[in-house]
């Protein structure tokens, strides 16, 4: 085999689904364009029944009303685990569509965690910042998303990771989860926490433990890592993975001392660094090693989103490229998927949504470039697909953007998903090697977008402060008005925000503002009307309250009055017509 064929082979370990395709068959079984099943049959059979069948998407943004999206919740139904593909990693709307579906799977169906095809230290550090508020999510991403995950450094990908952030703010006691799922690397902060742990609970392990990582907690930036990594002789890297898996075997052995959870998180995170060691222990070099290793990562992907699964009790979001997330493979460098292994041991409990699109532009790498830096990263124009094509009828239904259930297509539309057809499989360089995908046995939804825009790249400099404007807008929730009038569904974020609060301080910036007194008077309506709220209590002397309240309660004395006598010297402001209004 070529030398340059063989380095492609052994970047397909680590440069996502550059070289490996999805579902590739050998040979097409049908869809060329003078195929009894080509286009004559989509034209008089197919596209009608797709075109039936078809639930049009309003956006692929993560804004605006859901409603479009109650279908797609009820194929949900009680899946505890949904993998929501793409067709290309450097594609915008692919992520802001996974971005939409997670919000709504959140709010509507109970969902609490994201995972991601990302490391495992990358989603540590990450849900940290999630749960605490500590940390800039910017700079984790800068440092962690590098090398074989760049295409990961995105504005859509911060987006969606503030907008978790600022849910968890509002319910602080039923906070959103995030993980990395993949082996590509294990961070310093994994080492530290096996290491805390094994000093704290089995201090007897400490200079074992410590010994075997010695040398082996990275000092140096992702990308560096892993391209040291990739290039160490294969008897140093075996060493390593020797190394790493006594010590895990080490901390299994042993009952957990202290709290259950905190000895299974050490030994998940030991785990995590065992699962990259061996990773890297496979032969890069020979391409027969290539089927064992991938099939090796995608297990990977598979346990850890399950072990997460377990522990968190979560249901869940997994997010991935398309070909790690089908149900089912044809190709004989990927003969085991993290789809298949999902299904294999949660049957109907894992849903598996593939993505799809017509035409339009994607960020990414030169085809087989090894790992590559941000400088490496092109804008590529996508041209519509060729006839024959999944996409080509795809993109002949009349919605611009659609989804539909595959398991209840009409007759015809299954058949003819269930034959491979080639479909564009876009990994982290292009152009894409050909791909074969039977949809129907390959996925139980399809999204397909008709024009596909590229990822936002950021700024990688870690020193940029990170631009609060686009969180405030994610977490910002439009007031109807501060008038104290109705309706008040505009309202009601603020009353799950309240939650089961026996007391809610409304403020003033100024003592003399309309507004400010307007909006007080506008959610106490709401609170007593929908929250039973019963009491008011206003920065006024006790008196005050005292005679005001005398006149709530039996109608004696004019309010007017009362506020007249009382709302002076330093309480004059408070003599206004707004808190008239509000006592009537």
């Amino acid at each position: 085999m070529a030398p340059s064929t063989t380095r492609r082979l052994a970047a397909a370990l680590l440069v996502w689904l550059a070289v490996v395709p999805g579902t590739a068959a050998a040979s097409p079984a049908g869809g060329g364009p003078d195929t009894p099943d080509g286009p004559l049959t989509t034209a008089d059979h197919v596209l009608p029944a797709l075109e039936r069948a078809a639930r049009p998407l309003r956006t692929a943004e993560p804004t605006g009303p859901a409603v479009d999206l109650g279908p797609f919740g009820r194929a949900v139904g009680d899946a505890v685990l949904v993998g929501i593909g793409e067709a290309a990693h450097g594609s915008h709307d692919f992520v802001t569509f996974r971005h939409r579906a997670l919000r709504y799977l959140v709010e509507r169906k109970g969902f609490r965690s994201f995972v991601l095809e990302a490391n495992w230290s990358a989603g540590a550090r990450l849900d940290h910042y999630l749960l605490t508020g500590r940390g800039d999510p910017a700079r984790i991403m800068s440092e962690e998303f590098q090398n074989a995950y760049l295409l990961l450094h995105s504005q859509e990908y911060l987006d969606m990771i503030r907008w978790m952030r600022a849910y968890n703010v509002a319910h602080p006691d039923d906070p959103l989860r995030f993980a990395g799922n993949d082996n590509g690397y294990a961070g310093p902060e994994l080492y530290d926490r096996v290491v805390d742990h094994v000093r704290r609970a089995h201090p007897d392990l400490l200079p074992a433990v410590t010994e075997l990582y010695r040398g082996l907690r990275p000092t140096v930036p992702v990308g560096a890592w892993i391209r040291a990594a990739t290039t160490a002789p294969l008897g140093e890297r075996r060493a390593r993975a020797e190394r790493t898996g006594r010590a895990l075997a080490l901390l299994r052995a042993r009952a957990a001392a202290g709290t259950d959870d905190d000895h299974a998180w050490a030994v998940q995170h030991a785990t995590a660094i065992d699962q990259v060691a061996r990773m890297y222990a496979f032969d890069l070099a020979d391409p027969g090693s290539v089927p064992a290793a991938m099939a090796y990562r995608d297990t990977v992907m598979a346990d850890n989103t399950l072990w997460w699964h377990r522990r968190t009790g979560h249901r869940l979001v997994l997010g991935g490229h398309n070909s790690h997330l089908y149900t089912s493979t044809s190709t004989p460098t990927l003969p085991l998927t993290q789809g298949q292994v999902l299904r294999q041991r949660l049957g109907d409990g894992y849903l598996a949504v593939a993505l799809s699109f017509g035409f339009g532009a994607v960020h990414a790498t030169e085809q087989g470039l090894q790992n590559p830096v941000d400088e490496d990263v092109r804008r590529y124009t996508v041209e519509p697909p060729a006839p024959g094509s999944v996409e080509h009828t795809l993109d002949q239904v009349s919605h611009p953007n659609w989804y539909l259930d595959l398991r209840t297509a009409p007759p015809a539309a299954r058949a003819w998903l269930d034959i491979p057809r080639p479909k564009r499989e876009i990994g982290t360089d292009f152009p894409p090697p050909g791909d074969q995908v039977a949809l129907l046995r390959s996925a139980d939804l399809v999204v397909h977008l008709r024009e596909i825009g590229p990822s936002r790249r950021l700024d990688r400099d870690p020193g940029t402060p990170a631009d609060p404007l686009p969180a405030l807008q994610e977490a910002a929730r439009p007031l109807l008005t501060v008038e104290p009038t109705g309706p008040y569904d505009d309202l009601d974020p603020l009353g799950t925000t309240v939650a089961d609060a026996r007391l809610v301080g409304i403020g003033q910036a100024v003592h003399g503002g309309h507004d400010f007194l307007a909006f007080q008077h506008r959610t106490f309506g709401y609170l007593l009307e929908r929250k039973g709220f019963r009491s008011f209590v206003l920065e006024a002397p006790w008196s005050t309250g005292l005679r005001l309240d005398d006149h709530l309660l039996t109608g004696r004395g004019d309010p007017a009055r009362i506020m007249s006598e009382e709302l002076q010297d330093a309480y004059l402001l408070t003599h206004t017509r707004d808190v008239l209004d509000l006592v009537r």
